[in-house]
């Protein structure tokens, strides 16, 4: 059964999902297991510990007690040499038993024991020493029948029995522990390595799968293709007919209607003069005999002037909206002549063409272009870039000096951006996108204009294969942002072909 697209993804991320689960699984089960191993492996060392110390404190304890005896079997000094060895080792001894065994609450009763019975014992050999070097063999020998420093010794010693069982016994826990933590670690990664393997398994039938049957669909788009590509190419062979025809249908219509328009206005004109000698005729008559009289005048005086007057300022409108119609149409029809072209020297004549009118009112034009050079059109940039510049200046926040800065620097996909910022009065954000349409203005129309400005700009930036943007705060200022390929001949050669 053929995976479709939805399939594909679908799959593709439950496996990932198992892989991703499984790989958590193996990690945590991994992490606990080698802390449990580690808790375990510092349990036995410490138990190893505890079981060293105490045997050592034994081991110094006999030695002494070895010593004590063969002084006094034989009298000679010599055969102290392990009891003197021995007996200045017993305190730290007993001081490092107290500190291994303090983490086992359970031994407390045998620490507490343990110091009095190894004090009873060095105190019973320091007496009976003392005794056989003063002579008194028998008094020494006596003090060993009492059996006191046995008692002692049998209780030091059961002590000790008492706690090597319990670090031997803690040594084999935590050994078994070890080997089940490590045999658990190793089921774990033969386990997660089973399931892992199951997943990239899975992941790569599927993506072979898909793979195939999209190389398939793939060759069935090249064989489409190879009709489509007619197909598009006499479309749009249609369709630069067409936009030929409606730029001509433009062309055709606007001055067609230049005509009844200057025939308008040249009536108008005359019908003014006209107005004039009716004036000065009407200016000798006496009206007070003859009312009706009175209202031709007040017709041909001032209700005739006022209605010339409206008459002229829709003419002046529809002969501007006409001119723009016009301008476009010719853009649009003017063959582009891509060359090599310095965009700092079109900076500067476009900022030069303003600059007086910036810096009268303490203003100032700056400019920061990365990229030097392109192929484009240089006539449609010198228009883009002095349309924006004209707005900057029309456009200025009254009360603070207008600043206009121009960057230029090279964009992603073998473009550039250029910049236009400046710090008038802004654009809302409700007419980001109108202020590009024909005929519409945005804000408070305090400057002269039919709103073909912007229109205009976008048209030849489309023209030349680029995109205007802006980025615009009301009151702040306005930034418009400027795409372009850095060579037009390779997008009017996409557009030919």
């Amino acid at each position: 059964m053929p995976i479709s697209s939805n399939v594909f993804v679908r799959s593709t991320a439950l496996l990932l999902l198992v892989g991703f689960l499984a790989l958590m699984g193996i990690v945590g089960t991994t992490i606990w297991l080698v802390q449990q191993n580690q808790t375990w492996f510092d349990q036995t060392t410490e138990a190893r510990l505890a079981r060293s110390v105490v045997v050592n404190l034994r081991n110094a304890l006999q030695d002494a007690e070895t010593g004590q005896r063969g002084y006094l079997l034989t009298g000679e000094e010599r055969y102290l040499e392990p009891y003197n060895r021995s007996v200045p080792e017993v305190p730290a001894l007993l001081d490092r038993v107290k500190e291994v065994l303090a983490p086992y609450p359970e031994e407390g009763d045998a620490v507490a024991k343990l110091g009095p019975a190894v004090t009873d014992k060095l105190d019973e050999l320091a007496e009976t020493i003392a005794l056989q070097r003063s002579g008194d063999v028998e008094g020494a020998l006596n003090v060993v029948r009492t059996d006191r420093g046995k008692a002692a010794m049998d209780e030091a010693r059961a002590l000790f029995d008492g706690v090597i069982e319990m670090s031997d016994t803690r040594i084999l826990t935590g050994i078994e522990n070890q080997r089940n933590a490590t045999n658990g670690l190793r089921w774990v990664t033969i386990i997660g390595a089973f399931v892992i393997f199951a997943v990239v398994g899975g992941s790569v039938w599927t993506a072979m799968t898909y793979t195939r049957e999209l190389a398939q669909a793939r060759q069935e788009v090249v064989d489409a293709n190879a009709s489509l590509e007619d197909r598009v190419r006499e479309r749009t062979s249609d369709l630069g007919r067409a936009n030929e025809e409606i730029q001509r249908f433009a062309y055709i219509v606007t001055h067609d209607l230049r005509a009844p328009l200057v025939n308008i206005m040249g009536f108008t004109s005359e019908l003014e003069t006209s107005i004039k000698t009716l004036d000065q005729y009407m200016s000798k008559r006496d009206v007070a005999s003859d009312p009706a009289f009175a209202e031709a005048k007040v017709a041909a005086t001032e209700d005739l002037p006022e209605a010339i007057t409206f008459i002229r300022a829709a003419t002046r409108k529809m002969d501007g909206l006409i001119n723009a119609i016009l301008k476009i149409s010719r853009e649009g029809r003017r063959q582009l002549k891509p060359e090599q072209v310095d965009l700092n020297e079109i900076v500067a004549g476009a900022t030069t063409a303003i600059q007086h009118q910036v810096v009268e009112n303490g203003g100032s034009v700056s400019s920061d272009v990365t990229v030097p050079r392109i192929v484009s059109d240089r006539m449609s940039l010198d228009q883009v870039l002095g349309n924006l510049l004209d707005n900057a200046v029309k456009y200025q926040q009254p009360g603070r000096p207008l600043e206009v800065t121009i960057r230029a620097r090279q964009a992603s996909g073998n473009r550039i951006e250029i910049e236009v910022e400046d710090n008038g009065r802004g654009i809302a954000a409700t007419d980001h996108e109108r202020v590009f349409e024909l005929f519409r203005r945005s804000g408070v129309q305090s400057q002269a204009g039919e709103g073909i400005g912007l229109a205009h700009v976008r048209t030849m930036v489309r023209s030349l294969g680029g995109d205007i943007t802006l980025r615009s705060t009301f009151g702040t200022g306005t930034t418009f942002i400027i795409t372009l390929p850095r060579d037009l001949r390779r997008f009017l050669g996409s557009q030919t072909a």
